[in-house]
């Protein structure tokens, strides 16, 4: 017998990259697939290669009910191994425009638009598409359509996680603060420079002005390990959160190891 009073058990494993498996009430669910080895790389054009440095900390086991894919058009989001596990993947929730490239039992999702989630525990996961903008203001032509998450689930109290996606801090965010309030937020840090003198990810900067705009939340940084265009990592993070005075609001997981998120 399902109990829905009692709160769904949530945990979250980092894998690596902008690679997370999320376990919330016995579904499974794994953020941007970024499972190819260490030394793959990939080529932008004729003038750029990214290349992977470290590989995953683990491949995820089947089932996975639900991947979480905030844009297909990158390889340091979706690469060979993530694209091979969409295709046994219970569900892929992405962009719109992803959606009809990718045509495996996707659905696609504009900023606004939710999702309902039955989870194995008797609760529901509220999904809604969250803005982002993947790089400085007129970037969308060259990087294309990116989309976040924000995810609302029942059982627990104030049960809320977002997931950024691969944005910077921009003025939707800073309105998306006061429509909620999660207790996590993942953010996709590493100042990704991979065409210019430009971040398309959060760098130091993002991150804090996140942290101020979601002042309640824990920051945990993923998509800032393992890739050669990423120009910042934890430890600078770890270095600004401390100098600004804030340093207990940052929170690094290690990869491999199960952390539980809303302990009881």
């Amino acid at each position: 017998m399902i109990k829905k009073h009692i709160p769904p058990q949530c945990q979250v494993t980092y894998i690596g990259g902008p690679t997370l498996l999320l376990e919330i009430g016995g579904l499974r669910l794994l953020t941007d697939p970024t499972l190819d080895p260490a030394g793959t790389a990939f080529i932008l054009n004729e003038k750029m290669t990214e290349s992977k440095l470290s590989g995953p900390a683990f491949l995820p086991q089947n089932p996975i009910d639900v991947v979480l894919l905030s844009h297909d058009q990158h390889f340091d989001n979706l690469d060979h191994g993530g694209r091979d596990l969409l295709q046994t993947a219970g569900v892929t929730i992405t962009t719109k425009s992803g959606a009809e490239r990718l045509q495996v039992n996707c659905i696609g999702l504009v900023e606004g638009e939710q999702h309902i989630l039955d989870t194995p525990s008797g609760h529901k996961i509220r999904i809604t598409a969250t803005p982002a903008r993947h790089g400085p203001a007129g970037i969308e032509r060259i990087t294309g359509e990116v989309v976040g998450f924000h995810l609302r689930i029942t059982g627990i109290e104030n049960g809320e996680i977002y997931i950024t996606g691969d944005t910077v801090f921009y003025h939707k965010l800073r309105e998306l603060s006061s429509r909620i309030h999660p207790k996590y937020v993942f953010i996709f840090a590493g100042a990704a420079r991979p065409r210019g003198p430009f971040n398309l990810t959060m760098g130091t900067n993002d991150a804090l002005d996140t942290a101020h705009a979601f002042a309640e939340a824990m920051i945990i940084p993923i998509h800032s390990e393992g890739w050669s265009h990423y120009t910042e990592n934890n430890d600078n993070l770890s270095e600004a959160f401390r100098i600004l005075g804030i340093g207990q609001r940052l929170q690094i997981l290690e990869p491999g190891r199960a952390t539980l998120l809303f302990e009881q």
